[in-house]
């Protein structure tokens, strides 16, 4: 059973820094896409960005190219999400997601929240 656990949230003013880290176990990841996504208060959760496990491939969505970077350790079992030039819309929990052909395990999530 594989788990995942967030941290690294917490309150910070717009135009700053934050890494989100996802200690991840239970599984061998070599196959597996690793993603963050979010969720603002009276929105849907919404995709961040992903990678392959295995070949380091990303993806983002548009709002955060340029300020955001996905990364794993391998050694550490751990997904990073760097996230810079913070904006207030950035604000939301943020969720560590794991999976082969979907997401089928989550992190409990970490809270963002961006002052302006």
């Amino acid at each position: 059973q594989v788990q995942l656990v967030e941290s690294g949230g917490g309150l910070v003013q717009a135009g700053g820094s934050l890494r989100l880290s996802c200690a991840a176990s239970g599984r061998t990841f070599s196959s597996y896409i690793m993603g963050w996504f979010r969720q603002a208060p009276g929105k849907e959760r919404e995709f961040v960005a992903s990678i392959r496990w295995s070949s380091g491939i990303t993806y983002y969505t548009d709002s955060v190219k340029g300020r955001f970077t996905i990364s794993r350790d391998n050694a550490k079992n751990t997904l990073y999400l760097q996230m810079n030039s913070l904006k207030s819309e950035d604000t939301a929990v943020y969720y560590c997601a794991a999976g082969t052909h979907e997401y089928n395990s989550w992190g409990q999530g970490t809270q963002v929240t961006v002052s302006s």
